[in-house]
């Protein structure tokens, strides 16, 4: 099958066209509209190799909607292929010696439903961004004023529009009711984003029973299934949980092995919100051995041991490693998650 190479830009587009293993036949260079002709111009079924970076999802889909077949390459596993200077050229060259690797498991291309909901996330965490920054703006200048203000954000806000009218911000408060005025809208910004998840997940049989899993809301649910489309590329649970970064990096050599951190490679955005989801589910479970630990479950019981041995924080991240897998079950096995659930090794 014809292999063709594509050094994706802004506005030029490098291709090298490859029939046989190893060997460049021709190369050119396109502007977009040139290179979405030469796409529909290709008559035979072929192989894209790009890498997985910004628009190749389009152009991916472009391609596949034609009948061809797409492999988006990450770039990390690319650059060690490449020679020499870095250069559009020689990118494509690298990218047909990578895709010969059968070891290098390449990016699924993305619907558009997938990345218009990755966009939506991104959207509201652009704006919980913006609003903490204002936010602590506007305590660093009350503070600089001598002026005390609540800890919480949700006091402090409700707090903020009388105390930035006190007299010793007098010359600034019309711009400071400004920078409240931005919060607001911000806050709202975010509302909105949260009803547009609730509205397309209304009828999702599977966000609903992630929704389920403890410390697993909404956003988690919606952020995992956006970013991993279909979990049974993922031999077990372990698998996506590495691949989300929430497995221990390994520095091993000869006999000596040495397991650290998490590697905290994958999706940032969706390991943050596992870790912040399960620090929540970790102290809902020890409020409940405080005052009714008969109610606890097996999950629970083992998270509230795991922070006495090691600590809170590294509890936390055990709990999100169990958490991604659970999910995987979930998701995979079409069960309903069950906090006493004893899994069994097949015999």
């Amino acid at each position: 099958m014809k292999r063709i190479a594509v050094d994706l830009a802004k506005s030029v587009y490098q291709v090298a066209e490859s029939v046989r293993s190893g060997q460049v036949v021709q190369r050119k260079r396109l502007n977009r509209e040139a290179f979405r002709r030469y796409i529909q111009e290709q008559t035979e079924s072929v192989e894209w190799v790009m890498e997985a970076c910004g628009t190749a999802h389009y152009w991916g889909r472009l391609a596949q909607s034609l009948g061809h077949q797409v492999k988006l390459l990450h770039p990390r596993y690319v650059r060690p292929y490449r020679r020499r200077n870095k250069t559009d050229r020689n990118d494509c060259d690298a990218m047909l010696e990578a895709a010969r690797c059968t070891d290098i498991h390449p990016v699924p291309v993305k619907s558009h439903d997938q990345q218009q909901l990755q966009q939506l996330h991104g959207l509201r965490e652009t704006w919980k961004k913006s609003r903490t920054q204002r936010i602590n703006l506007l305590r660093g200048m009350l503070r600089e004023a001598g002026i005390e203000a609540p800890a919480s954000t949700a006091d402090f806000i409700r707090a903020a529009s009388e105390l930035v009218d006190l007299p010793e911000l007098a010359p600034l408060s019309c711009l400071l009711h400004i920078v409240l005025a931005e919060i607001n809208l911000y806050e709202q910004c975010m509302a909105e984003c949260e009803q547009q998840l609730q509205r397309w997940h209304a009828d999702d049989e599977i966000v609903r029973k992630l929704d389920e899993v403890s410390g697993i809301g909404l956003l988690t649910a919606s952020a995992l299934t956006a970013a991993v489309g279909k979990p049974e590329r993922f031999a077990s649970g372990r698998q996506l949980s590495a691949w989300l970064g929430m497995t221990p990096r390994e520095f091993s050599s000869g006999d000596r092995r040495k397991l650290g951190h998490i590697s905290r490679q994958g999706n940032v955005y969706v390991r943050t919100l596992l870790i912040h989801g399960s620090r929540a589910a970790l102290l809902a479970a020890q409020r409940c051995q405080s005052r009714t630990p008969e109610k606890l479950t097996q999950l629970q019981r083992w998270a509230v041991q795991t922070a006495a041995r090691i600590g809170h924080n590294k509890a936390a991240v055990a709990l999100a490693n169990k958490l991604v897998r659970i999910c995987w079950a979930v998701w995979c096995h079409e069960r309903r998650f069950n906090g006493n659930w004893q899994s069994t090794k097949p015999a």
